[in-house]
């Protein structure tokens, strides 16, 4: 998701997210965006938080959470400012963390070219959704079944398009790990409760694919440590499987990092004995994508830029739904 971007305003940030973001996914939140964008008063008390707790996915999940699913911005309008105090005092304590497990999606070609077996090191984790993607079933629409376990609750549909390396079958996985500010215990409704009020209205069977990952990780919970990125990630690394190739990765993550230990953990990770992948708006590095094409990227604008190692490879759905792989990536 796109955050909060530092050099725009409180009100151009909620119109780039309904013109980027919600358009064509959630008409609701399209509408809602835009009537705040649109809404000094609203504005007016949105800066009465600190800046990044601004960003429009903590608005409209905290109102989601509190009240449910408004009809209209004359009713979003009325919850926040008929219960601002409420609507602040939630939105000072939670953190966005969309847990989107389709992402192991686009996740997955690169996991599976890697030599095997894989120790999975997540930064970001949340309730650790993406470290099971050997859970799941995938259907890229290029063969008759899916690929992975046949009695899997999550299928996850993704549209190819480029010359993407599909896998026949599911990565290796001997370790498993996440890193979260905030972590989810998979187990507590009251937790899980919010991932759910994260989603977005109108995205079709978002919700119940993500009961149904729940489901699956509730008998074997992915291992998270309660842990700021910005404490390092050395020490994790070497407690991996030293048989294993070690991945650490990240999506939708370093968006939410300021800008100086951001680019503290991404030289860290450089450092380190790893393959690195990232899955990150444009934005976050725009050394990533210094040697795309302007017309390329203005083509995948609000697309995630999923990379390993540093490399570009692909264009990809925040939510999993498509990957457009670039012509000529290694």
């Amino acid at each position: 998701m796109i955050g909060m971007e530092e050099e725009e305003t409180t009100a151009e940030n909620y119109r780039r997210f309904a013109r980027l973001e919600a358009r064509g996914r959630s008409p609701l939140y399209e509408e809602l965006t835009e009537g705040v964008a649109g809404d000094p008063e609203v504005i007016e008390l949105l800066h009465t938080l600190p800046r990044r707790l601004c960003q429009p996915n903590l608005l409209l999940g905290v109102v989601q959470l509190l009240f449910g699913t408004a009809e209209d911005y004359r009713v979003f309008r009325s919850y926040v400012t008929e219960h601002w105090a409420e609507v602040s005092a939630e939105m000072l304590v939670r953190r966005t963390q969309t847990n989107e497990p389709a992402r192991c999606a686009t996740l997955l070609p690169i996991l599976a070219s890697l030599p095997q077996p894989l120790a999975l090191l997540e930064v970001g984790a949340s309730a650790g959704l993406c470290l099971q993607p050997d859970r799941y079933a995938y259907d890229y629409g290029t063969g008759p079944e899916p690929i992975g376990p046949a009695d899997s609750s999550v299928v996850l549909c993704c549209a190819v398009t480029g010359p993407a390396p599909l896998p026949d079958a599911l990565p290796d996985i001997a370790w498993r790990l996440g890193v979260d500010i905030a972590p989810i215990d998979v187990r507590d409704p009251g937790a899980t409760r919010w991932l759910e009020a994260l989603l977005w209205p109108g995205e079709g069977d978002r919700l119940a694919r993500l009961r149904a990952a729940l489901d699956l990780a509730r008998p074997d919970p992915p291992r998270i440590l309660r842990r700021d990125l910005t404490e390092g990630i050395a020490d994790l690394v070497a407690t991996a499987p030293s048989d294993a190739t070690v991945v650490v990765f990240h999506t939708a993550v370093l968006a939410y990092v300021a800008p100086e230990p951001r680019e503290a953990f991404v030289a860290e990770v450089q450092e380190l004995p790893v393959t690195w992948l990232a899955q990150e708006g444009a934005s976050v590095f725009p050394s990533l994508v210094a040697g795309v094409p302007e017309d390329e990227l203005k083509a995948n604008e609000g697309s995630f830029v999923l990379s390993r190692d540093g490399e570009p490879l692909a264009f990809t759905d925040p939510h999993g739904a498509f990957m457009r792989w670039r012509e000529n990536s290694g």
